[in-house]
């Protein structure tokens, strides 16, 4: 295992951005991504780690985890629904069909929790109790289970935007996606969350909630995009700890980057203007988080790769014919 020494060592070399010989670069918060002949895309992870709509910092092997566990994440859900990922030509690389991705956002939630505007128990700790068309009842607790998984999609906000809520009848009334592919969509995030579950509890994990993205292939299937049960799109928790400390009305054990978030809201900041600066520890922290969940799932042992992170990439992408 990794120490936090060598950890903060490596924060001058954390992978900030790639910067490859090939046409058509975007960047999204964590990932860059280039267009390549063929019907092909290549997404590379890099090690920032974004929080309240804002990227924060770096934090060392973040973007190989994110990597190689979505790519994980695909083979173990590849026989529910098919997904875009063709091949893993780097450990912060993926190689997908250039897929057409639909303008929703997936959100299955197994719990209700949450403090942001668009979380469960935020908008029913607000006496809400109709929320994303459906119904709760009175008494019900922060953390507490649901009886079934419930999905509660978003529209996507884009670079900048806000993501709005949505009902699910609204998915298909605004026209976002008909009903017939739209029903598809719901049967194939409700499988994968269920095998999610299934997977995390076995590891000592309990899944929360994620986040999916879904689009349509140059064939014509609906495909799982994006990434799969990351710390960045799921809210982990420590199954062998919640039960006594639901009942004493206390937080769960998080194993996702909640930690880094409420670091940076103990200093007052909740993402206007200019962030504080935290400690190198902090970032060595995320990255032991990262790689233990990464570890704790899959349960494979973590093998770091070569830093710096552009060098070797190169040299495997060249290796792969892609560059």
């Amino acid at each position: 295992m990794l120490s936090s020494e060598e950890l903060i060592g490596l924060l001058p070399q954390t992978f900030d951005q790639s910067n490859l010989p090939l046409p058509g670069r975007a960047a999204g918060k964590v990932r860059d991504w280039y267009p390549l002949p063929e019907g092909r895309r290549l997404l590379v992870t890099t090690d920032r780690l974004s929080a309240f709509d804002r990227i924060l910092g770096r934090a060392p092997y973040k973007g190989q985890v994110l990597n190689q566990l979505a790519a994980w994440w695909f083979e173990q859900t590849g026989d529910l629904v098919a997904n875009h990922m063709q091949s893993v030509p780097d450990p912060n690389a993926l190689l997908a069909t250039e897929v057409a991705p639909f303008m929703v956002e997936v959100i299955v939630r197994g719990y209700i929790t949450g403090v942001t505007s668009t979380a469960l128990w935020y908008r029913y700790s607000l006496s809400e109790r109709q929320i994303y068309g459906y119904n709760f009842p009175e008494g019900l607790r922060k953390n507490q289970a649901l009886p079934q998984p419930i999905i509660t999609p978003t529209t996507k906000g884009g670079p900048g935007g806000h993501d709005e809520r949505l009902t699910c009848a609204e998915v298909v009334q605004h026209g976002i996606l008909d009903s017939q592919t739209w029903e598809e969509v719901q049967q194939a995030a409700l499988a994968v969350f269920q095998r999610g579950q299934q997977i995390a509890q076995q590891a000592g994990l309990i899944l929360v909630d994620t986040k999916y993205e879904f689009g349509r292939a140059p064939d014509g299937r609906v495909m799982l995009i994006d990434e799969v049960h990351t710390p960045d799109s799921s809210r982990f928790w420590n199954a062998i700890s919640y039960p006594a400390r639901f009942a004493a009305g206390e937080e769960p054990d998080n194993f996702d980057k909640e930690f880094v978030r409420l670091a940076y809201a103990e200093q007052g900041y909740r993402g206007e203007g200019e962030p504080p600066k935290v400690p190198d520890d902090l970032w060595a922290a995320a990255s032991l988080r990262y790689i233990a969940i990464y570890e704790m799932l899959t349960g494979n042992r973590f093998q770091p790769g070569a830093y710096p992170v552009q060098p070797r990439l190169e040299t495997n992408l060249r290796k792969a014919g892609i560059l």
